[in-house]
């Protein structure tokens, strides 16, 4: 072993004893060329004072230190074992800093949640390793200086010569270990600021792309939505799509603008990504943008086409309301004075409805929002104005008439129901006038005629007579029931014209491809139970009718036989303000058009469709001339069947919810 300095004076205390005093003197002088340091030679304990105080000397040399040499050699040892575990302490922290400085940032949340995890455990675990070593060596301190039983280190020094380099060596241990936990606790702070930001840049950037995955497809369903519907109700649908599709987005487009407020914030702290963060704030602002003023443009769009489609449904509306009115005119009560003004009231009324319900508007709306309509709607526009015309050329023709009418009365002239176009021809009556006789056929083709005179006498010829009465009402009763056969021959004639002409093409594969989609699904509605109709006055009523017109007296007992089928018009008025919804939807579709073009029909199928309406309220009318001409056989029944009709129309008008016919 070795002094831990080097001695520059060596005191040597003689022996008392003379034979190892000589020995030591031999010794010295043998060996005084070997030292390199002063020696003194000591004969006595008072010349040691001389050269080292008493208090600084122990007991056996006449001092008053008190020193125990095993109590030295633990002290020296825990200083050993202290400097090993500072050593190593240090050691660990280098490595750890290489660690972490050597560390690549993850590229995704969770693994650096991980990462961040991971140095956070082993930060902790190198913390709790620095408070150890210091600890231990502030417990070793106070050790040392209890056992002493000296108030400070100095006077600790003083006592124990021997581990004064020792103790200055655990003092700057201890404050290395404070450095170095200080310049650890440093380098942590850095890198645990860092590892946050790469998770909260972690955290944007995750965030960012879902929020621009769900704006993007949100905008591609933007994008997809029509902004061109073929009617009104479709527009409104969109309207109400966009409407919906607005709200669902609305959290998203929020989430976008607080997201990229949570970037700007990231950037203003001084966040190490700033190159990558700013960009994307500036992509979730324009995204969001570009999102609001398409949805503004569509519906800006839309809106104005809704304008359009309900102008275009305005003309429309009026336009059978017009026909409508035009059909409902009676051409007998236009015949006199009375009737033909009031029915010039009604058109010109009718006219300047045109004007108070701003019909006239669509082509001010055309012209105005002409750049931003497609092609098929400026396409339904048209048509409409021409519509519109065509509507008015009618009305304006009809008033010009009923002018001339009003103006000057002429004899009046017999009215006979126009034949539909192209109708189907059927089988020629059982009767027919010629020169003032109602002429009649029986079965076996035999004529009898009855000879009607002005005086009002009636004269039978032929094998059989048909009991006529010979004043003037039997012959307008006669003539009465030849109109009711009449129409009701042309009214049959129309039903099969629908049946054949539009229903019956719904299944030709040549033109099915022209059927609209808004009519999937629909016939029946548009339609109704117009076959059912057609099938009882086809197959039943109007044969039943012809009957009468040999035994007149028996027309009152054909309507009240037939009361139970004649309900079914109560199923077919219910069902009309639904069929036209249906027709407003899809009458100008190239199917009814080429339908209608096939029949030659110069009206569409919805003044058709009024065929029905108008006729179960003829039958009232009819019966109620009958009724003021008849006397004795058969009026009972004409009576029972009037009020049974008057029924039927009554229940009619109260299930369609005050939807009045009238004018027939």
């Amino acid at each position: 072993a070795a002094f831990p300095g080097n001695l520059q004076l060596v005191l040597v205390l003689r022996p008392s004893r003379f034979f190892q005093r000589t020995i030591a003197d031999i010794g010295i002088k043998l060996h005084k060329d070997d030292f390199k340091m002063k020696i003194v030679m000591l004969n006595s304990l008072s010349d040691l004072h001389g050269y080292v105080d008493k208090s600084q000397l122990t007991q056996e040399f006449g001092g008053s230190l008190e020193y125990s040499h095993s109590q030295w050699i633990h002290h020296r040892t825990a200083i050993e074992n202290f400097a090993l575990t500072v050593k190593t302490t240090a050691q660990m922290l280098q490595r750890f800093g290489s660690e972490l400085a050597e560390t690549e940032l993850p590229n995704d949340v969770q693994s650096t949640k991980d990462l961040l995890a991971e140095h956070t455990g082993k930060y902790s675990n190198l913390k709790e390793e620095l408070k150890l070593a210091l600890r231990q060596g502030s417990t070793l301190f106070t050790c040392i200086k209890d056992q002493t039983g000296l108030g400070s280190a100095s006077s600790m020094i003083r006592c124990y010569r021997g581990l004064g380099r020792s103790w200055q060596r655990r003092s700057l241990l201890l404050a290395q270990l404070d450095e170095t936990e200080n310049a650890f606790e440093q380098f942590w702070c850095k890198h645990h600021l860092k590892l946050e930001q790469c998770l909260q840049l972690r955290h944007f950037e995750q965030d960012f792309r879902e929020v621009k995955v769900t704006l993007d497809t949100r905008m591609d369903s933007l994008k997809g939505l029509s902004d061109a519907g073929d009617c009104v109700a479709r527009v409104e649908h969109l309207l109400m799509e966009l409407k919906t599709l607005e709200e669902k987005v609305q959290p998203t487009l929020e989430k976008a603008q607080l997201h990229a407020m949570h970037g700007d914030q990231l950037i203003q702290s001084n966040h190490y990504a700033v190159d990558s963060i700013r960009p994307k704030c500036v992509e979730l602002r324009r995204v969001c943008d570009d999102f609001s003023n398409e949805a503004k443009k569509k519906s800006d769009v839309l809106s104005k086409s809704l304008h359009v489609h309900m102008g275009i449904e305005k003309v429309n509306q009026w336009c059978e309301s017009g026909i409508y009115l035009l059909a409902s005119q009676a051409v007998d009560k236009c015949q006199s004075q009375e009737g033909a003004e009031s029915a010039l009231t009604d058109i010109e009324n009718f006219l300047e409805s045109a004007e108070k319900n701003h019909v006239t508007e669509l082509r001010n709306l055309h012209n105005q929002y002409e750049v931003i309509l497609s092609e098929d709607v400026k396409g339904s526009v048209l048509k409409a104005l021409k519509r519109l015309e065509d509507v008015q050329e009618m009305f304006e023709k009809r008033r010009v008439s009923l002018k001339r009418l009003s103006a000057k009365q002429t004899r009046p002239i017999q009215p006979v129901a126009p034949r539909p176009e192209s109708s189907p021809k059927r089988l020629a009556p059982n009767y027919f006038l010629k020169q003032g006789k109602i002429v009649f056929k029986n079965n076996n083709d035999l004529i009898t005629e009855t000879v009607v005179h002005h005086h009002g006498e009636t004269r039978s010829q032929g094998p059989r007579s048909c009991a006529i009465r010979t004043d003037s009402c039997s012959y307008l009763f006669i003539h009465i029931i030849t109109e009711l056969i009449e129409s009701e021959r042309i009214y049959v004639e129309e039903l099969q014209s629908i049946m054949e002409g539009y229903v019956a093409e719904l299944n030709n594969s040549e033109i099915c491809h022209l059927i609209p989609p808004t009519l999937e699904n629909k016939q029946d509605v548009l339609f109704g139970n117009l076959p059912e109709i057609y099938d009882f006055h086809n197959k039943t009523f109007l044969m039943e009718l012809e009957n009468c017109a040999v035994n007149p007296e028996l027309i009152g007992t054909c309507f009240l036989k037939r009361k139970e089928e004649l309900q079914v018009y109560e199923k077919y008025c219910q069902n009309k303000p639904r069929s036209e919804v249906v027709w407003r939807q899809c009458g100008d579709s190239l199917f009814f058009q080429e339908c209608q073009k096939k029949l030659d029909h110069k009206l569409s199928l919805d003044a058709y469709l009024l065929k029905p309406v108008q006729r179960i309220t003829k039958y009232q009318l009819m019966l109620k001339e009958m009724l003021k001409c008849s006397k004795g056989e058969g009026m009972a029944e004409l009576e029972e069947a009037l009020a049974t009709m008057l029924d039927i129309v009554k229940s009619v008008n109260d299930s369609m919810h005050q939807i009045a016919i009238t004018g027939f």
